[in-house]
């Protein structure tokens, strides 16, 4: 059984891996959270996209835990706000993962925006890097609009604001199976499958 570290605390976004990896049948590869490796200190993430962030928290962990690591980093684009909060999304009101004082702060932005011109789409970097350095970074996005107020708890971050294309439901009104098939975590990290299929070879 190949070890997997997924650089991440988040109990959630550890499930969903552990999932995508379940139903894809990818087998011999077990996932890991940073819980379960002893503490190494974590760079800040000040990359200016998506992906220079993932890379720099996968390659961080391989290199200090000597294990192939996973880390994603994601957020929600705005057009309405030229793609903003994108990186800051998890810091948008000031402090970081203040679910609440983010969404609360996005939706004033939003007030006086008409729905034709709520468009926005979560994306997320994937990368994963090898103890030997070889990196594969793939990038998912999940296109949507946003709602005027919060509808759903199954989730967290902006989920209850955001409505996918060909749906009525917010992200957070989606049961988990179904977020896991077309969220943009979902997708990048399907995107990654062959190559962590590879880890297990």
């Amino acid at each position: 059984m190949t070890k997997l570290l997924l650089a991440t605390r988040n109990a959630k976004k550890l499930d969903e891996l552990r999932r995508i990896l379940e139903a894809e049948a990818v087998t011999g590869v077990e996932v890991v959270g940073l819980d379960a490796v002893p503490e190494f200190p974590e760079a800040p993430e000040t990359g200016e996209t998506f992906e220079a962030n993932a890379v720099a928290k996968a390659a961080d962990a391989a290199r200090a835990t000597g294990l192939p690591a996973v880390a994603d980093d994601s957020g929600l684009t705005v057009d309405a706000l030229n793609g903003m909060p994108g990186v800051l999304s998890a810091r948008w009101a000031g402090g970081h993962g203040d679910d609440q004082a983010n969404l609360d702060l996005l939706l004033g932005q939003l007030r006086d925006v008409p729905d034709e011109r709520r468009g926005a789409a979560f994306v997320s970097a994937a990368a994963l890097v090898r103890p030997s350095g070889s990196e594969v970074v793939v990038r998912g996005e999940w296109r949507g609009a946003l709602t005027r107020e919060e509808r759903g708890t199954n989730g967290f971050g902006y989920d209850p604001i955001f409505v996918p294309e060909g749906d009525t439901r917010t992200s957070a009104e989606l049961t988990s199976e179904e977020k896991d098939a077309d969220s943009h975590r979902g997708r990048a990290l399907r995107l990654l499958l062959p190559h962590l299929r590879e880890l297990a070879e």
